[in-house]
């Protein structure tokens, strides 16, 4: 194997991430190479101005099968986008900057708001993300850790309160 002549952070298909701008320290994303952009799943999405700035309110929600333990943040927005989804649909996206913490290491990177209610990861990383030091094994998964085990059954559950 030819190793990269840089410095690279292994990341497995599957990772625990934090978004610690969103006040969120774990959230289950998959780690996507087929994706350009990441994206995270938001409800609640509403535009508006605050000093002649276009920003974005919305909810976050961590757990995969619940709408428990939401997260409501207020940002800039960054960028409008027209993403294409795997299966051909288009759809139009607003675009923040977050940081995301990923296998130890924090980055800063373009997350467009979506609903990801029919997906099995609220997040998914992509390339963009990635290009900043990460090589991807699609056999592993969670390398950069897990949570403890009740933060890993609240993911589970289907209403954890």
């Amino acid at each position: 194997m030819i190793e990269p002549p840089y410095s690279s952070t292994l990341a497995g298909w599957r990772e625990w991430v934090g978004l610690p701008d969103l006040g969120l320290p774990w959230i289950k994303a998959k780690i996507d190479t087929g994706a350009q952009t990441s994206a995270l799943h938001a409800s609640s999405i509403e535009e508006f101005s605050r000093d002649g700035e276009e920003w974005v309110r919305f909810t976050a929600h961590p757990w995969q099968l619940s709408d428990a333990d939401p997260a409501t943040v207020e940002l800039p927005v960054h960028d409008r986008r027209t993403v294409r989804s795997s299966s051909g649909h288009s759809q139009a996206r607003l675009v923040v900057l977050m940081d995301i913490a990923l296998c130890g290491r924090s980055i800063t990177s373009e997350v467009t708001l979506t609903s990801r209610d029919e997906m099995v990861f609220r997040m998914l990383v992509g390339r963009e993300a990635l290009r900043q030091g990460f090589t991807v094994d699609p056999a592993r998964s969670y390398l950069g850790g897990r949570p403890e085990k009740a933060v890993r059954r609240r993911n589970r559950d289907r209403d954890p309160r």
